[in-house]
């Protein structure tokens, strides 16, 4: 899409648009209500600094459409395609690797109550799995600052190539 179509759509329709990139319908509303974007770094920036004002309510809010790591997205949507692809260096064939991710899943699940998120695009199956266990060692308020700026990174690759 182009940001001259995006500033011309209908609410609604500027809204769907902005439905993969994350699950948080506040953002989207603010997002569309703020337009026209005069770039796309004006776009990108000022989706930054609502992303920057998030909290655990949002995280919950967003964790409900995130698969665990190492785990293939279900569904035909935009959101589970783009999530299937980010995870793509998750090796499906390396069992080793695989159980280490569902164990790493399970402990981190235990701890914090919730799913281990991770801007899986641009970083191999080990390397989730390292940040994973590295994670584990945080206290609940570290790691919810931590899920937050992954969960702004991903929503910014998204929103990015949506306007590729």
């Amino acid at each position: 899409m182009n940001l001259n179509h995006f500033n011309q759509l209908s609410a609604a329709d500027a809204e769907a648009t902005l439905a993969h990139c994350v699950a948080i319908p506040d953002w989207r509303t603010a997002l569309v209500v703020a337009r026209p974007y005069s770039s796309l770094d004006a776009l990108l920036d000022y989706a930054d600094t609502l992303a920057s004002r998030w909290d655990s309510a949002d995280l919950t809010q967003a964790l409900s459409a995130h698969p665990r790591i190492g785990e293939r997205a279900d569904g035909e949507g935009k959101e589970a395609t783009l999530s299937r692809n980010e995870q793509s260096a998750v090796d499906n064939d390396n069992s080793q690797l695989k159980q280490a991710l569902r164990s790493g899943n399970a402990a981190y699940e235990q701890r914090f109550g919730q799913v281990f998120l991770i801007r899986a695009k641009g970083r191999s199956g080990e390397q989730m799995l390292a940040e994973l266990h590295r994670r584990l060692a945080n206290d609940p308020q570290q790691e919810q600052q931590e899920a937050l700026i992954q969960l702004r990174e991903i929503t910014q690759l998204r929103l990015r190539e949506s306007f590729q």
